[in-house]
């Protein structure tokens, strides 16, 4: 994550609107007319990079009670005319603002008006009751829309039927309600009924009931669902659409019964009413449970509220003349610059994405509507060209009219992401500088997302096919509902989502998962488009899976899959496969590469690299780093059995002069390792860690005869003495025990081993022509004085193996700043090193009190009940970070700071820039926050590792 940490340096990531486009399986938020779309997505081993975590908790920002105002809180919009624009998503919300845009760029959107977030966050402070005036404002806007339709809410002659709903600053997804043909009843049912036909006005009638009691009056939708599939199975019927409009009666009398019923009362037939209670439930919907989880998931802080959208009607459902669909104006998954979108004619939105019927590609449009589909394409040349950015677009045709109901930035893969920015910069549309804007730092995450090793060698396993909705693979356990998707994954479980299709309220389960599979949906449908957001692989509609929630277990063609049953999902063919398939690393794009060099032109960040071997050294070096920010000697000691067996004897020796001989051992093999390593970065610096951890890790696993029994074989010692020294070597705490620069001051003969060790193969390289920069790390320094016993002895190895040889290498001696007192008293410390490098996984153990291995047993509750913001060992001790290197620097003008976490990391970022004198880095788990990077470069670090 370096270069997806690194982008949000550069760009500070916040313009566009937030988690671009994705089509939702919520009734609640589609309609005849439209779709709604909201928005999304320590090893040897090299990882991915992340940079270290921004450190405080974002403050409680407290609202004053609101007080009495003149300010605008109602904005209208028709073609060719608005009162807002797309730079006021913070007021209109994402949707509201780019309504407001179309609008006044001239494209045919249906009239309406967008009731502000200022507005939502009043009534929130009211007590959820309109702030006084604001029903007067909606009025007078609605009079304006009445007025350029010619038709009037609540008039059976000559009806206006509205849609009401959600949209914030930041899309999310279905997480937040809608109500469409708002205005129906008895009387206008009629009405409609004469000028429309009966079937459509009784079928908007009945839609209308279910919708509105379900999200505004909170009846279950299951009740009139109920109705409806009982009257199917009455008459013998499979589809909605074989209902007649006698039947379609029948069942809105029914519907009402339901109100009655669960009520107590009759439905509102008022259309004001109607509107107001409306207008409410989506004020409500901000705070329902699911928007709020969404919202803690994606971290999404500091908004109003949201904004409501009141909008014309328009119908995709009235004839062969008509249809509705969704498209972008890219391929979403590979950014290839086509339209991406599914359609189908006489339909309603959610007989898209609920698989209620098959989707049709958008040539079915362009054949049965030429004019709509030339206009369509027209307009996405438009949308692209004004908002220079691939778009996402929602649209209606009625009776060959074509109808623009929203668009918004596109959500896309990682793969897509980079395409787009890529090509657009060559079809010079944007800029470079805007091109590295256009990729979020999850989306070169995506990119470093597994794939399977040889997809012919499953191919007897293969159960189903369904759409290859979200790139990528899975591989997990089976799950069938959100909430057991979320536990298991809390226990640490890798879990598939398996669901008829989903919808808002699985978003908790669906980022759980690693992968999601659904019987229904499209390309387009909720499943697919969140999960290409979150770059989580996805199948949609795989038409053979049978899904039975209630019994846990799903039925693909003739294979049954249990609870727990292991599967594998090829996301990018579609493929659904039983057992547990092979992964291999991704394969990095040629246009990763020329999107690095723009974010090269820009970022202020150099890029070094964790690694521990020279194999790691020669891919980090292959891949763009400027050098080594932390090699781990310990970690060296584990490559072969005579090396660990060395390092044992080390451990169990009781004298100095035991010790020094199992060091002389180890000597050759550190020498050898760090030549190595020196070599691949030939001309680059290399930081070294002294050894760090408490000597236990060094000793075999198992109880304590197990270790004894084989210690003795490793050293020859006997067993009464293995057992003395097991005992005195246990610690009660060993991470605040025995390790760090205690050992090397305890041990100097291991501080002076290690040295030497990279002193002759610094000294030999150079022999070689190789440039060598060893830069020494002394870990865990709490007190000037541990730091300048250990500089002593460096310096004193230094001085006689240069004095032996009549070579001369350059180098630094620094330490790690691991615990707070370090951070409190870092002018001191400064006097003796020459470069700080922050360890904030043990900064974090150590200010919180936090033990790394046991928190997950509370941090969920503390996440949940919000006593926490954040993952501290991702975002918690900048401050500490921040005060050390202010405090360093006054002491040592020229101190050199890195911040990097210790765990191993990849990265893929092509580096050109040169050494700079002063410099600062982040690197490791912390960082994989990308905003954190923001708070770091302004602390003035200048590199990640």
């Amino acid at each position: 994550m370096a270069a997806a940490s690194l982008l949000r340096q550069v760009s500070m990531m916040g313009a566009g609107d937030g988690y671009p486009g994705t089509i939702l399986r919520s009734r609640n938020n589609i309609n005849h007319h439209n779709l709604r779309v909201g928005s999304r997505f320590s090893t040897k081993k090299i990882k991915p990079v992340g940079l270290l975590a921004r450190a405080t908790l974002a403050p409680t920002v407290a609202h004053p009670e609101p007080t009495p105002t003149t300010k605008k809180r109602v904005f209208t919009f028709v073609k060719g005319r608005s009162e807002g624009n797309k730079g006021m998503k913070a007021l209109l919300g994402g949707k509201g603002a780019n309504l407001a845009e179309m609008s006044s760029i001239g494209l045919s959107v249906p009239p309406g008006l967008t009731i502000s977030t200022e507005a939502c966050q009043d009534y929130q402070l009211v007590g959820k009751q309109l702030p006084d005036g604001l029903w007067e404002e909606i009025m007078d806007a609605l009079k304006l829309v009445e007025e350029e339709m010619g038709a009037k809410l609540g008039d059976s002659s000559n009806p206006l039927l509205l849609s009401v709903r959600s949209g914030a600053a930041i899309s999310m997804p279905g997480m937040m309600d809608t109500v469409l043909n708002l205005g129906l009843n008895d009387e206008v049912v009629d009405g409609l009924a004469k000028k429309s036909g009966e079937r459509f006005a009784y079928d908007s009638y009945r839609r209308f009931l279910d919708m509105f009691g379900d999200v505004v009056m909170g009846i279950p939708h299951s009740l009139f669902e109920e109705k409806l599939e009982n009257r199917k199975i009455t008459l013998g019927l499979k589809q909605d659409t074989e209902l007649t409009a006698s039947d379609l009666k029948q069942l809105v009398e029914e519907y009402k019964g339901v109100y009655l019923q669960a009520k107590g009362e009759e439905f509102p037939s008022d259309p004001k009413k109607q509107l107001e209670l409306a207008v409410k439930a989506v004020f409500d919907s901000w705070d329902s449970h699911r928007a709020i989880k969404y919202r803690s998931i994606n971290q999404i802080t500091g908004l109003k509220g949201t904004a409501v959208n009141i909008q014309t009607m328009v119908f995709g459902n009235m004839g062969n003349t008509s249809g509705t669909g969704v498209l972008f104006t890219r391929d979403p998954s590979t950014g290839e610059k086509k339209l991406y979108g599914e359609f189908l004619i006489n339909a309603q939105g959610e007989d898209v994405v609920a698989g209620i019927r098959t989707p049709l590609d958008l040539e079915a449009m362009e054949n049965a509507m030429p004019e709509a589909y030339k206009e369509l394409v027209e307009n996405c040349v438009i949308l692209e060209k004004h908002y220079k950015d691939m778009m996402d677009i929602e649209f209606t045709v009625q009776e060959n009219r074509l109808y623009m109901l929203q668009c918004r930035t596109g959500k896309r893969t990682g793969k897509g992401a980079v395409k787009i920015a890529v090509d657009m910069v060559n079809e010079g549309l944007v800029d470079r500088r805007s091109a590295v804007k256009m990729v979020e730092p999850q989306h070169l995450d995506q990119l470093l997302h597994p794939q399977f090793d040889d997809p012919s060698a499953y191919k007897d396993s293969v159960i189903g096919k369904g759409l290859p909705a979200s790139p990528g693979a899975a591989v997990g356990q089976v799950v069938f509902s959100a909430e057991d998707a979320e536990a298991w994954h809390a226990q640490g479980k890798s879990v598939i989502l398996v669901r008829t299709e989903t919808s808002p309220e699985d978003v908790g389960g669906m980022h759980a998962a690693v992968g999601i599979l659904t019987a229904r949906g499209g390309m387009t449908s909720h499943a697919a488009v969140v999960a290409r957001g979150w770059g989580k692989c996805c199948v949609s509609g795989c038409s053979d899976l049978r899904v039975n929630e209630n019994e846990k277990v799903a039925y693909v063609a003739h294979t049954t899959v249990a609870e727990g049953d292991w599967i594998s999902l090829n996301g990018s063919t579609g493929e659904v496969i039983l057992g547990q398939q092979a992964l291999s690393p991704p394969h990095l794009s040629g246009d990763l590469e020329v999107f690095m060099s723009y974010a090269d032109e820009i970022r202020k960040i150099k890029v070094m690299a964790n690694a521990d071997t020279p194999e790691d050294a020669l891919v980090a070096r292959g891949n763009g780093a400027q050098g080594i920010g932390l090699c781990r000697t310990e970690h060296m000691f584990f490559a072969s059995d005579e090396r660990i067996k060395a390092v044992r004897k080390m451990i169990m020796a009781v004298t100095e002069e035991q010790r020094k001989k199992a060091l002389d051992l180890l000597l050759p093999y550190q020498r050898a390792d760090f030549e190595g390593i020196f070599r691949a970065m030939d001309g680059l610096p290399v930081t070294i860690r002294l050894l760090d951890p408490p000597l236990h890790e060094f000793l075999p696993e198992g109880d304590v005869d197990q270790i004894v029994k084989q210690v003795i074989e490793d050293t020859g010692m006997n067993e009464d003495d293995v057992y003395i020294r097991i005992e005195k070597l246990s610690e009660v705490n060993p991470m605040l025990g025995f390790r760090g620069c205690r050992l090397g001051i305890s041990y100097p003969e291991l501080t002076q081993m290690q040295v030497l060790a990279i002193f002759q193969a610094a000294i030999s390289l150079a022999q070689q022509g190789i440039t060598v920069l060893p830069e020494i790390m002394v870990p865990l320094i709490g007190t000037p004085q541990e730091l300048g016993h250990q500089v002593s002895l460096i310096r004193e190895v230094a001085k006689k193996i240069f004095s032996e040889t009549g070579v001369t290498i350059n180098y630094k001696v620094g330490t790690m700043i691991e615990i707070p007192r370090a951070a409190l008293v870092a002018d001191e410390i400064a006097k003796e090193a020459e470069f700080f490098s922050f360890g904030t996984n043990d900064l974090t153990q150590m200010t919180f009190g936090y033990s790394r291995d046991d928190v997950g047993k509370f941090l969920p509750i503390y996440l949940a009940k919000r006593i926490l913001q954040h993952d501290p060992f991702e975002k918690g001790v900048g401050q500490l970070v921040k005060m050390a290197t202010e405090r360093g620097r006054s002491a040592r003008p020229d101190l050199k700071v890195v911040t990097f976490q210790l765990i191993t990391c990849t990265y893929y970022i092509h580096s050109t820039k040169s050494e700079a004198k002063l410099q600062i880095g982040i690197c490791g788990e912390h960082g994989g926050e990308p905003s954190s990077v923001a708070f770091f470069a302004e602390t003035g670090l200048d590199y990640v590792s």
